[in-house]
């Protein structure tokens, strides 16, 4: 007589099918000492409603021929989300983040706001998840289930990916120390800035401005490249090093 699924919320609700023989008529299932709320009943199988419980407890189907041979039912407390490793991303989705806490083990679902993924479970301390795209840019909810339950209290912010519109000035010698200004749109979550490979101070003005130093370079264009938390943008070739003089 198999039981799906074989453990729920310590708060009850959970929907479990007992299947067997002989199991028609049913007039009682009992979860431990509580009784579940009948749902469904054929003589091959039996729908209930969990009742709230702890622990692991005993199943029974009791009919006009007796009460059946026990099976066992787990209780799961509902799981409690400590922290998340990035709380921003691209609103394209597809960067993985992990989520920490207790009672993660059994985890079905991460859903961030309407969107909803599956995770990769670590241990009852951590899963792995994918994150979702996301409808627009903002904050929203983080909601982890279980068998226990579902879980709220942290948020994930979507980020725009940035565009590089323009660059001032576009040239400058081949020593760096050029103070350029990038302009272009979601620049305000900046994590750095690049000129050929190379990594140039940034300081973020607002969202649609960042100012840079040049750092050396050889001769020739180079691609600036921002990248954000909502992603990258690549000016190709959008400043160029000039050579020194020589007499």
């Amino acid at each position: 007589m198999p039981i799906s699924p074989n453990q729920g919320s310590t708060g009850g609700g959970t929907t479990v099918t007992i299947t067997g023989v002989n199991l028609a008529g049913a007039t009682a299932v009992n979860f431990g000492t509580k009784p579940a709320t009948i749902t469904a009943n054929t003589p091959t199988a039996i729908t209930v409603v969990s009742p709230s419980g702890a622990g692991e407890v005993s199943v029974t189907v009791t009919t006009a021929g007796g009460t059946s041979n026990p099976l066992p039912f787990f209780y799961v407390g509902a799981p409690f989300k400590a922290a998340v490793s990035a709380t921003s991303g691209p609103t394209a989705g597809g960067n993985t983040v992990s989520i920490t806490g207790i009672g993660l083990a059994t985890t079905t679902e991460v859903a961030f706001g309407a969107n909803s993924a599956t995770p990769t479970i670590v241990s009852d301390g951590q899963i792995d998840v994918v994150v979702p795209a996301g409808t627009s840019a903002g904050s929203v909810g983080i909601t982890v289930t279980t068998a226990g339950g579902s879980s709220n209290g942290l948020s994930y912010t979507y980020v725009d990916a940035p565009t590089v519109s323009s660059i001032s000035p576009t040239e400058g010698p081949t020593s760096g120390g050029t103070a350029v200004t990038v302009t272009g749109t979601n620049l305000a979550t900046t994590q750095s800035v690049t000129v050929n490979g190379s990594t140039a101070p940034f300081t973020v003005v607002n969202s649609s401005e960042v100012s840079i130093v040049t750092p050396p370079g050889s001769a020739g264009a180079a691609d600036v490249v921002v990248t954000t938390t909502g992603g990258a943008a690549t000016a190709l070739g959008g400043y160029t090093y000039v050579a020194g003089p020589g007499i």
